[in-house]
């Protein structure tokens, strides 16, 4: 019997079982809906979660600070630990790295409209300014320009100042209003000047406006690693600091056993720039084996990723037991169908019909059962995972996005075409096992038993 009269004959006994058949493929429906859309719960936080670590930083950036544990060694192992540009040329030459750039920090107090407030300026390289993301109008300040300018986190306008009089918490625009910046005062250059003293004579700070390039990308309530601090060209900051600090590079600076400013760069923070997120594991081991600490926003994407494979593997198991059900259920059908059609199969086999084609009959049927069950099932995910997406959206429901705690966009729910693919091939697959042990019954079955039966 060729396949497509099989598929016909099945369709055919299907029809005339209308209401067992649409109860089976019901049960086919809500196993695959709920493995479909607990699987796509899973993807969906997975995917938003790498959308997360990649606005709060690059997936191919690693951090490298000095190693503490080295810290108090012998002044050559210290050497080999702190974070020069000698090791920025160091870094340079690792496989992989397409781009270092050196952290220099100074904080700073502000004063701006009748509040008062502290932040962070923070230098670094023209590739790492490159990858900020700047609201509309901002643009990144120039390597060669004369004037210091900074581009302030958006944090810094919100929960970085405060109301003189009152401490209460204060809003700024340093777009719209002057932000006056006083920088710290050299301790070292405080000592060299007034070292027959006791106590330091403090002289009143000088108060600097400095220009604004612009403000990075968000909101009140959006935050990344980039928001709380004010970024500069470093060549920039570092011409500024020694004009400002005459016999220091930079204020309170490291000082040798004998009481001498270093005459180099320490610096907080290198940052190392990976050419694909694929090799960053790779590029942090060589960092961490020439006695650095090292870290990257790799390393929580994995953990987390870890900790998320177990979630979903628990919601497909809890998705799984309802196709389960189903699965027994379309058992349950095609034992009865087969004692309802006793006489039917004796007769088949009576005329000389082949027994794989009697077999073959009850899979095919078993098998559409999970076909359009498996169909339906995906159709009703599509909607749920729709309905799930509109609800967690900013338009459709921002509480229910404040509660899971992801308030960027993205969809919670993500149905990939693999997973589409996976759950009809699955369905037909879980029907035809059902389908097997009463197919074969019938295969098995006597035809003179089967005739005498009825």
């Amino acid at each position: 019997m060729r396949l497509c009269d099989l598929f016909k004959l099945a369709l055919s006994n299907l029809k005339r079982r209308k209401t067992r058949t649409f109860l089976t493929i019901l049960g086919v429906v809500i196993g695959t809906a709920s493995i479909v859309v607990m699987v796509s719960l899973g993807l969906g936080m997975s995917q938003m979660m790498l959308k997360s670590y990649q606005d709060e930083g690059s997936l191919t950036m690693i951090r490298v600070y000095e190693s503490y544990e080295r810290s108090d060694s012998n002044d050559r192992n210290k050497q080999l630990t702190e974070l020069t540009d000698d090791n920025v040329e160091r870094f340079k030459a690792i496989d992989h790295v397409i781009e270092v750039s050196p952290s220099l920090d100074v904080s700073v107090s502000a004063k701006c409209n009748g509040a008062e407030g502290d932040f962070t300026i923070r230098g670094v390289s023209q590739y790492y300014l490159s990858q900020l993301k700047l609201r509309e109008g901002g643009e990144i300040p120039k390597k060669d320009q004369s004037e210091l300018s900074l581009i302030y986190g958006n944090q810094i306008l919100y929960n970085s100042f405060y109301k003189s009089k009152t401490y209460e918490s204060a809003e700024i625009d340093p777009e719209k209003d002057t932000v006056f910046l006083t920088f710290p005062t050299s301790s070292y250059s405080d000592k060299k000047n007034n070292s027959d003293s006791e106590s330091e004579t403090v002289k009143k700070q000088k108060k600097y406006i400095l220009p604004i390039s612009g403000i990075i990308s968000g909101g009140r309530d959006d935050w990344s690693e980039n928001s709380y601090s004010a970024y500069a060209d470093i060549d920039s900051l570092k011409r500024f600091l020694r004009k400002l600090y005459k016999k220091a590079l930079v204020p309170n600076p490291r000082t040798t056993k004998n009481g001498k400013a270093y005459t180099y760069y320490v610096y907080d923070t290198i940052y190392v720039f990976v050419d694909d997120m694929n090799n960053v594991k790779d590029v942090q081991k060589q960092l961490a084996d020439m006695g650095f600490s090292v870290n990257s926003n790799m390393e929580w994407l994995e953990s987390a990723q870890q900790q998320l494979g177990m979630v979903q593997m628990v919601l497909g198991g809890i998705g799984g037991v309802s196709l389960l059900v189903a699965a027994i259920g379309i058992m349950n059908t095609m034992m009865m169908s087969i004692y309802e059609r006793t006489k039917e199969i004796g007769v088949m086999k009576v005329l000389g019909c082949d027994m794989s084609d009697i077999r073959n009959m009850f899979l095919f049927e078993s098998g559409i059962i999970g076909l359009m069950g498996g169909i339906a099932g995906l159709f009703i995910s599509y909607l749920i995972s729709f309905f799930i997406n509109f609800l967690t959206s900013d338009s459709g429901g921002e509480s229910v996005s404040m509660f899971i705690g992801y308030t960027d966009g993205g969809s919670l729910s993500y149905i990939p075409l693999w997973l589409a693919a996976f759950a009809i091939i699955f369905a037909i697959a879980v029907g035809s096992i059902a389908g097997y042990v009463p197919a074969v019954r019938a295969m098995k079955l006597s035809p003179l038993a089967a005739i005498r039966n009825e």
